[in-house]
């Protein structure tokens, strides 16, 4: 850790004060430890409290609500970042850090695990959070008729019970060394107990207090005078806004309407750079575009008609001109750099339009006829990066007939629907959180329909492994299995590209997520 990040770290937890952290940190440009331009940002990023912070973000739903069971849009991940907690957070170097749990521990077989809360934490409401809100929030997902998305990576809690009022056990039916991961999955939450369940109306322990909600249109946040976490949640209030299109999002935060938005047009990005009062903001972690083909159904069923579609397409190409080299190439696997096992040595998949008449040979066929489902409600350019597939695979005898399917009703109507479509994913901060959620057979969102008897059985054996070494043998063979048999196409890792307006402040920013790992509204401040 360099003298720099010493010193924001304890300014960051109150061990000395903003006038102490701006002198040692001139003394050390002084003594020539530190550019001065260094001097010069950081002291200007010192964290403070104040001002209102407006955000325009690109996406919510009318029918969005504060039940997390519920959240499938970065307008609810971002209020409810601002007003929940969870038992774990995922911090800016993607690293497992406690949050409303103090501390956890594991059984030797990793299936029982014993997690300590902070005592003295309040809800906005003002009760005092304990085991019992714990076990309640975690249940809200577990329930026979429950719908939440967080369902099916809870599913394997065996027991959760309470030790006291600040301790809980959870009890998994078979040993996951990744299980306090999960509790920082954003559906999550820690609510508090009411009725047999618990209260979903927005009242959490976060930073913010709810004042207005208005489903997919606009939320309004204000501080929480008794949040327990004394360098967090730097601003006084909050508005949250949906802009869907983006270049009203871009007029909006040009003329000053907003201070934040997510999404930037990468077409025009270079020109929102020309205005000095905005901040182009970058973060790559996980995220991804997919193409993603139903296995169980022809001619999909076949792996050589899915290596032919693999070798057709032109990652380079998707990357220079789709994300205009905001990413890194895919090679069909869903591990990226942020995950800790990736398999950096497994050879990169090359567009080779002779391999892919190859396979289609193999598969029996010359040719071959395909309709490929795309909007751009998939992933920004996902119809363009459809046709440059087409034109692409076109050279290997594959024709691919681009089906422009309507924004409205994409993932209700096309996704998981359609034989072979585009797809976005955020990623997953662990390998075992992806593959379950994604791949393993019988997944709600196993979007392939993919099943691999040697791929479900190293997941299982994995996940229990607490042996680093054996989980990264075990992981690498499982990306090859995906990468060289699974139902999707992975040619690029997207990055987050955001922008804000240079009176916003921050530090390292999270990569797992857009907007700081969803957490601007804690996280961000008024320099």
């Amino acid at each position: 850790m360099s003298k720099v990040d010493e010193l924001k770290q304890a300014l960051d937890s109150g061990r000395i004060s903003r006038r102490e952290f701006v002198s040692r940190l001139s003394a050390l440009a002084a003594a020539g430890a530190i550019p001065l331009s260094l001097l010069s940002e950081s002291a200007w990023a010192a964290p403070k409290k104040g001002g209102n912070i407006r955000i325009g973000l690109g996406h919510g739903s009318t029918s969005n609500s504060f039940d997390p069971a519920t959240f499938t849009d970065l307008y609810m991940q971002v209020v409810s970042a601002g007003t929940y907690n969870y038992l774990t957070e995922v911090d800016a170097n993607i690293k497992l850090t406690p949050e409303l749990a103090e501390s956890w521990e594991a059984s030797p077989d990793a299936r029982v695990w014993t997690f300590k809360l902070r005592k003295g934490v309040e809800f906005h409401n003002g009760k005092t959070m304990d085991a019992g809100d714990v076990i309640a929030s975690v249940n809200h997902h577990r329930g026979k008729d429950s719908k939440s998305a967080a369902k099916a990576i809870l599913k394997p809690i065996q027991e959760i019970k309470a030790d006291g009022n600040n301790t809980v056990v959870f009890t998994l039916q078979e040993g996951n060394a990744d299980f306090p991961y999960l509790m920082s999955d954003y559906h999550v939450a820690i609510l508090p107990a009411k009725d047999g369940g618990v209260d979903v109306s927005g009242v959490g322990t976060g930073g913010y207090v709810l004042e207005k909600f208005e489903p997919g249109v606009r939320t309004k946040l204000k501080r929480n005078p008794n949040y327990w976490k004394a360098n967090r949640a730097w601003f006084d209030s909050a508005e949250v806004a949906v802009i869907s299109d983006v270049a009203a999002r871009t007029n909006a935060l040009s003329t000053g309407a907003i201070d934040a938005m997510d999404r930037v047009d990468l077409k025009t990005v270079n020109l929102l750079k020309r205005n000095k009062r905005i901040r182009i903001e970058e973060t790559s972690g996980n995220a991804h575009y997919t193409f993603a083909m139903l296995t169980d159904i022809k001619p999909y069923d076949n792996n050589h008609v899915r290596l032919a579609l693999k070798y057709g397409i032109d990652r380079k190409e998707m990357l220079r001109t789709i994300l205009r080299g905001h990413g890194y190439l895919g090679n069909d696997h869903p591990i990226g750099r942020a995950d800790p096992y990736l398999a950096r040595d497994l050879p990169q998949r090359q567009y080779d339009p002779d391999k892919a008449k190859f396979h289609l040979k193999k598969a029996g066929v010359s040719s071959l006829k395909l309709d490929l489902s795309a909007a751009d409600a998939a992933f920004a350019g996902a119809v363009d990066a459809a046709v440059i597939y087409k034109e692409n695979a076109a050279k290997a005898g594959i024709d691919i007939n681009v089906v422009r399917e309507p924004n409205d009703g994409y993932w209700s109507n096309v996704w998981m629907k359609k034989p072979w479509c585009a797809v976005y994913w955020g990623g997953r901060p662990t390998e075992d959180w992806m593959f379950s959620t994604a791949y393993a057979d019988g997944a709600p969102w196993n979007d392939s329909h993919w099943k691999n008897a040697r791929f479900n059985k190293l997941l299982k054996i994995a996940r229990a492994e607490l042996d680093s070494a054996k989980r990264r043998e075990l992981y690498r063979e499982m990306q090859l299995l995906v990468r060289d048999d699974g139902g999707v196409v992975i040619p690029v890792f997207n990055n987050y590209v955001f922008a804000t307006s240079r009176k916003v402040g921050h530090g390292k920013m999270g990569g797992n997520w857009s907007m700081d790992g969803f957490r601007a509204i804690e996280r961000w401040w008024f320099v």
